[in-house]
């Protein structure tokens, strides 16, 4: 199953190993039977102190537990960890073996004293770049707490059950059999969710931090650049983020960032906050802004967070990021989730052999378009302007397809569904001006992003479009507040833009602060001042 590079990798990890670790299997009579079981055993061959039963009873099947010899396995794999999952396994392995996570202590004691029985799963495909994220962050929290149990399924190869759970976007949590969460989770973020009294103490917490001299608003590219910046300055650095990485997360392949041939969002992501905690940043994730206040006469603009806490800061930069633009149309919320989606590469096998839209004629949609050919029964391309606006290259790629059909001039009215799930949508024909619907399953939105900015609205000056207006040095309408990245009028989103927008933000931050009437009070380190490359 495993090839020689695979197990000479596997047999290194496993060597560090201090504990047995036991695979239990329970097999059917199928393709995936015989690759699940050969996994295990190529697996076994590589430690001595991993063995494998095949006599599991589990419901479903092929599936298999990861334990400790003689106690209840509280870790399942219901299909085949290939893949994107492959690291998922191996983690597992380790830490079920007696290898020690790479979580802060704070993080184990948390995890070790949630109370009450909490049996996760999580639907995943195997495609999906998000999911291991949550596979791994659920199998150490059963690692870490006799009370908790987690488990992976392949959507793909139990599409029945994902189907009678109407689960049609992954990864998808249930806790105890009841919904949980959707989309990529982090360890923090689902943490956050089942330990209540964890908010309280964060308040307290961050009240009690002293003014900043630069608050990063935003953990996507630009506020990476901007805290590395600030920080690398020697001036006291506060970074908050509601989702560190921002949209790079939900990005598969990343082939133009500037001497990094190829990359993936999550693996990009990864790179950015290592570098970020590597300096003195005061990293604070999985907050989200209500308002921002401009400075009084005590020079401090301050933040407030949605829980309540207040954070000052003698500069601002504002790197909030853009968000998938929606289509707003009847029925798009109603079915999120059940048939509505927004990422081909996660959610696109849940629909093999199904007929699925496309709503967008861009780069993005042509592409979501070919990659759903490859699973689907049949696609449909909508566009709203006459012609797709996709590189010639991909529109030659797209017609070459027989199982895509492109609609142009279409105006997209509302999705339908039979008050579970997605059944179609209906477009205006703006040529005939007669309304057409589609019968089909799934709908992915790719139609461009929205400026996270709605919080800011009457704060400070926004263009029409709601992006933040800034000058060269992104400075925005309000003294000592800058701003970088796709929230801003900056022309051209991409990553490597907001990277310098960021750097930029942040050099236009210190000048501030050291031409400002404050600049005696600033913590500046001896000979900080000096400008760094």
């Amino acid at each position: 199953m495993l090839n020689q590079t695979l197990k000479t990798q596997l047999q290194g990890y496993l060597a560090r190993l201090t504990q047995p670790v036991e695979l239990v299997a329970s097999l059917a009579t199928n393709d995936a039977t015989t690759d699940l079981a050969a996994l295990l055993t190529d697996i076994t061959s590589l430690s001595p102190l991993v063995t494998a039963r095949f006599d599991g009873t589990a419901a479903r099947r092929p599936s298999f537990t990861v334990g400790t010899p003689g106690a209840p396995a509280r870790i399942s794999f219901a299909g085949l960890p290939m893949g994107h999952e492959f690291t998922s396994l191996v983690l597992a392995l380790l830490q079920t073996g007696g290898h020690p996570p790479k979580v802060d202590d704070a993080v184990i004691a948390q995890i070790r004293g949630l109370e009450g029985e909490l049996n996760f799963e999580v639907c995943i495909s195997l495609a999906c770049h998000n999911c291991p994220d949550v596979v791994q962050a659920l199998n150490l929290l059963a690692v870490l707490n006799p009370r908790i149990t987690s488990t992976m399924i392949d959507g793909a190869l139990f599409q029945e059950e994902v189907t009678a759970r109407k689960i049609m976007a992954v990864p998808t949590i249930l806790l105890n059999g009841q919904a949980f969460g959707q989309g990529r989770m982090t360890l923090e973020e689902i943490l956050a969710k089942v330990d209540h009294s964890a908010s309280a103490r964060q308040v307290d917490t961050l009240d009690a931090k002293a003014p900043f001299d630069v608050l990063v608003i935003g953990g996507g590219p630009a506020g990476a650049a901007a805290a590395i910046y600030a920080a690398r300055k020697g001036i006291r650095t506060g970074m908050v983020a509601e989702r560190f990485g921002g949209q790079v997360l939900d990005t598969l392949s990343i082939e133009n960032l500037i001497s990094v041939p190829e990359t993936e969002g999550p693996k990009l992501a990864r790179a950015m906050e290592a570098q970020v905690t590597a300096y003195a940043v005061d990293l604070m994730n999985l907050q989200r802004v209500r308002t921002l206040t401009p400075a009084g006469t005590d020079g401090l603009t301050r933040v407030l967070l949605e829980n309540g806490a207040t954070l000052a800061a003698k500069s601002v930069i504002l790197a909030t990021g853009a968000r998938w633009r929606e289509m707003n149309v009847p029925g798009e919320q109603e079915y999120r989730g059940r048939g509505v989606a927004y990422c081909p590469h996660c959610d696109g096998p849940l629909f093999k052999g199904k007929r699925v839209a496309v709503i967008g004629g861009g780069n993005s949609g042509v592409e979501a378009a070919i990659d759903l050919a490859g699973i689907a029964q049949e696609v449909t391309l909508l566009e709203f302007d006459q012609q797709l606006r996709a590189d010639a290259v991909l529109q030659t790629r797209l017609r070459s397809l027989p199982n895509v059909r492109v609609i142009t001039r279409a105006k997209t009215l509302a999705v339908t569904g039979d008050g579970t799930q997605v059944t179609g949508l209906i477009y205006q024909d703006r040529f005939s001006d007669t309304e057409q619907r589609v019968e089909l399953e799934g709908i992915f939105v790719q139609i461009g992003l929205l400026p996270n900015t709605d919080w800011l609205k009457g704060t400070l000056a926004l263009s029409a479009r709601g992006e933040i207006e800034v000058d060269v040095r992104g400075q925005t309408s309000l003294p000592g507040v800058f701003a970088a990245g796709d929230a801003t009028t900056t022309p051209f989103k991409q990553i490597v833009i907001a990277m310098g927008d960021g750097s930029k933000a942040a050099l236009g931050a210190f000048d501030h602060l050291i031409r400002s009437p404050l600049a005696t009070a600033m913590t500046l380190e001896s000979g900080s001042a000096t400008a760094v490359a």
